[in-house]
């Protein structure tokens, strides 16, 4: 018994180890929420990186709405080879806070591989408004809150937290309009249909440079070189307002530690690479690799930041 028990073993570790020599040999897809998020750019350029590394293809699929539910309870079905993975924002660990009854457990139906990228909120507003700085929208806000709307990429989206915090930190009331993606929610501020978004950075920058959109401020607690002339809200509002907009990625929970470990080994890797700097920094991403355990570390605290703000927020989970 003891010898078929030691052979088991060794059969195990030299399967294992032949499948993480061949993996991946086929396809291995990305799933994220909708095109154009900041999510979705983040996941792209991280998905070509990898693709230069494996000499295999690596796509992106698109599954948004539903809070990011749909996308990330098809990874959680996927079979765990390593070959669906999910890209996914803080929309992620807001979802416990925001949905009653998840398809899925945020801390144990998935496994964090690494924190890919992170990048700030920009405070957007029509290009067309007559409203030219932070306190003047605040003042706005509070003198016509009925009037004031907001859009998100959904109920419970990173976005729709983001603008939730600023609301509570500004003392201003406005109502919330969800979309199924940022470029929707982007969309209809730009034609002045919505007031104001806290959009991803990457996102909006476009539509800012453009003209489409006006900045009234940015999340992060240092401006960021690309829109230099936009001051921070921390700075407007005399306080230490920080809120970022961060990328991870995530594997099914079964999936197999040689690949997991492939996976993290190639991430880092690829975030090394100088092209891939250079194709995140165009975008204006901050690469933001912390390692596996300091992610999971990281994941679990941020489920409990969004819990406090969503309760203050008034949201009723659904």
């Amino acid at each position: 018994m003891f010898v078929k028990c030691i052979l088991a073993c060794v059969l195990l570790v030299v399967s294992m180890t032949g499948y993480t020599q061949t993996y991946p040999n086929h396809t291995v897809k990305i799933v994220g929420p909708g095109a154009g998020s900041g999510t979705d750019i983040t996941a792209r350029i991280l998905a070509k990186s990898l693709n230069k590394l494996w000499e295999q293809s690596v796509i992106v699929e698109n599954k948004p709405g539903a809070g990011g539910t749909l996308g990330i309870s098809s990874v959680v079905n996927a079979p765990p080879d390593g070959y669906t993975l999910l890209a996914q924002s803080a929309t992620y660990v807001i979802n416990p806070a925001v949905y009653k009854n998840l398809p899925y457990d945020v801390t144990k139906s998935l496994i964090e591989i690494d924190m890919i990228a992170t990048s700030p909120y920009v405070l957007v507003i029509s290009g067309a408004s007559k409203i030219q700085s932070l306190d003047d929208f605040i003042k706005e806000g509070k003198n016509k809150s009925s009037d004031f709307t907001f859009s998100s990429a959904g109920v419970g989206s990173s976005t729709h937290l983001a603008a939730e915090y600023l609301n509570q930190t500004t003392n201003m009331k406005a109502l919330h309009i969800p979309y199924k993606s940022t470029p929707e929610a982007m969309q209809d501020v730009i034609s002045g249909r919505v007031t104001y978004l806290m959009a991803p950075y990457e996102a909006a920058l476009p539509q800012i440079q453009s003209g489409k959109l006006r900045a009234l401020g940015i999340s992060s607690k240092n401006r960021v070189e690309v829109l230099a002339q936009v001051p921070t809200i921390a700075e407007q509002l005399n306080n230490n307002f920080e809120m970022n907009f961060w990328v991870g990625l995530w594997a099914p929970m079964a999936t197999p530690s040689p690949v997991l470990k492939k996976l993290k080994d190639d991430v880092a890797k690829t975030l090394n690479d100088p092209d891939t700097k250079a194709a995140f920094n165009a975008a204006g991403i901050t690469i933001k690799s912390m390692g596996q355990t300091a992610f999971t570390k990281f994941v679990r605290e941020e489920i409990l930041k969004y819990q406090v703000i969503a309760k203050a927020a008034g949201i009723q989970p659904q």
